[in-house]
């Protein structure tokens, strides 16, 4: 650390977004292209207010960063303009940071010490100059495909290429591993590829990881359910271990409000997914908000995807509604204090260009027309209880009902687990309560030699805690099939992060 002061010479700086007329009418992502040259040196004087703490809480498995990421040292290499060291450092921890720089809410900059004080002026950008590394590494050929130089002759299936799957496969093509990522989608990246709108993160930055994957020798199959397409028997014949990485996509539901089965009222990944595929070129999506009044239900990362994409199909109105109350715009010190994630009002890109969102209602009753058709939803203010056996429950607050229209209603609510799929009978797997994938401490699963990681075994979580995963159980993996393994292994299965409870 060269300037011990530096957080007190420099503010904290956002990347700058597109002008809102410009970025709600496209599917680019909403940040500004500043140019290499600006760019670097803006990061560089962000990098310069790290303090290089004593305790680095920002790369604290309990507290930060799950994937250990070398936070001080590659803020203090940046500083410096060493790029290629950074990204060295970078990429010994993650295999995907353009991803998480993209995509992670950053529980580093949570727990950065600077956090602990509103009048240090904010975290330091973490999440910023991470992405920033790798893209100076994307521009200068820094990213290479690096391969195993002795083959273990062992075979491992891989199911599912999000985040989670595509670390594991990484990690145990690089340890010599002979692996094939099977997907059931016609294209690769799981929810990178269909859940995340393209203003959020490109395809092409998911692509041209992709790229690096393939030529370092892992094996890639789509279009392909495992349990059906290729039977579990066969999975068993062909490879010595199978790592499990499908997600859990069985989205939340609530069919007891009525007029829940209305034509116009869907769950979120309904919407997102083909409006994707829409951005890949396969046509005008079957779910299209434009020129509707869209009412999202949901106030997390989904609701907020649906929100932007409602957005830029061209929508005639969006509201997002939320049960909770409005959150504090600082850190409660004592509903969450320092360093735990904090309860606070996040306001996403997608919230600044149109709409509004509506705090501490819930809809009483979806009202449609005489065709079937949802026109309206009736709202109540409401309030959420725990009850004697500590569920939540909803209570109306106010004897007065207030109707809003609503054309095309989204539920982003969240999700209940992995889906049931054959490939999980035919291996004799149950789930648990939470609709999850439960594992031993070294990530195997009920079925020997079957491993699990990521959402499937988390249920609904960060990306960042499905690469830490990811990379967790390719190191189970290649010391079940060789004895012992040097892959590094950030977390362990039952590790959570730290919070009040």
């Amino acid at each position: 650390m060269a300037d011990p002061y530096g957080f007190l010479k420099h503010s904290r700086q956002e990347a700058k977004k597109r002008p809102v007329t410009d970025r709600a009418a496209d599917w680019d992502e909403v940040y500004l292209d500043l140019g290499p040259e600006a760019r670097d040196e803006q990061v560089r004087t962000q990098a310069a207010r790290c303090m290089d703490c004593g305790v680095p809480f920002c790369h604290s498995g309990s507290a930060g960063c799950p994937l250990g990421n070398l936070i001080p040292e590659w803020n203090e290499l940046v500083r410096r303009g060493d790029w290629e060291l950074a990204s060295d450092r970078l990429h010994a921890t993650n295999n995907f940071p353009e991803f998480t720089g993209r995509l992670c809410p950053a529980p580093c900059e949570a727990a950065c010490v600077l956090s602990i004080s509103h009048d240090a002026g904010g975290p330091v950008a973490i999440k910023r100059v991470e992405q920033a590394i790798a893209d100076v590494s994307w521009e200068q050929g820094l990213v290479r495909p690096t391969r195993a130089h002795v083959s273990s002759g062992r075979k491992v299936a891989v199911v599912g290429s999000g985040p989670a799957g595509l670390a594991a496969a990484q990690q145990l093509t690089r340890a010599g591993h002979e692996v094939t990522v099977f997907e059931r989608d016609d294209r690769l990246g799981g929810l990178l590829r269909y859940g995340i709108p393209e203003f959020k993160m490109e395809k092409k930055v998911l692509d041209r990881r992709l790229a690096q994957l393939r030529n370092e020798g892992t094996r890639f199959v789509t279009s392909c359910e495992v349990g059906v397409d290729v039977t579990v028997e066969q999975l068993r014949e062909r490879f010595d271990a199978v790592v499990l990485a499908v997600g859990a996509l069985r989205g939340r539901d609530d069919r007891t409000t009525p007029g829940r089965d209305l034509d116009g009222v869907h769950l979120a990944m309904d919407h997102l997914v083909p409006a994707n595929r829409a951005c890949e070129g396969d046509g005008p999506p079957a779910i299209d908000a434009a020129g509707k009044h869209v009412v999202v239900i949901g106030g997390g990362d989904t609701g907020a995807d649906c929100y932007g994409t409602a957005v830029r199909q061209g929508a005639a109105s969006v509201v997002q509604l939320d049960q909770y109350p409005m959150p504090p715009a600082k850190r409660d010190d004592e509903r969450s204090p320092w360093p735990v994630w904090p309860w606070i009002l996040r306001t996403y890109p997608a919230h600044e260009e149109a709409g509004e969102r509506r705090f501490a209602v819930a809809v009483e009753e979806f009202v449609g027309d005489e065709a079937g058709h949802v026109r309206q939803i009736k709202l109540r203010k409401v309030r959420v209880e725990r009850d004697a056996s500590g569920r939540r429950v909803v209570v109306p607050v106010s004897e007065e009902a207030e109707l809003l229209p609503a054309d095309l209603v989204l539920l982003a609510i969240g999700f209940e687990g992995v889906e049931h799929m054959p490939l999980l009978d035919g291996l004799g797997i149950r789930l648990t309560e939470r609709g999850t994938v439960s594992c031993g401490s070294d990530w195997q699963t009920q079925a020997p030699g079957v491993f699990v990681c990521g959402d499937a075994h988390r249920g609904a979580s960060l990306v960042v805690w499905a690469i830490a995963e990811g990379r967790s159980v390719a190191n189970a993996v290649d010391a079940h099939l060789t004895g012992s393994s040097d892959l590094p292994s950030p977390v362990i299965p039952n590790q959570l992060p730290l919070a009040v409870v």
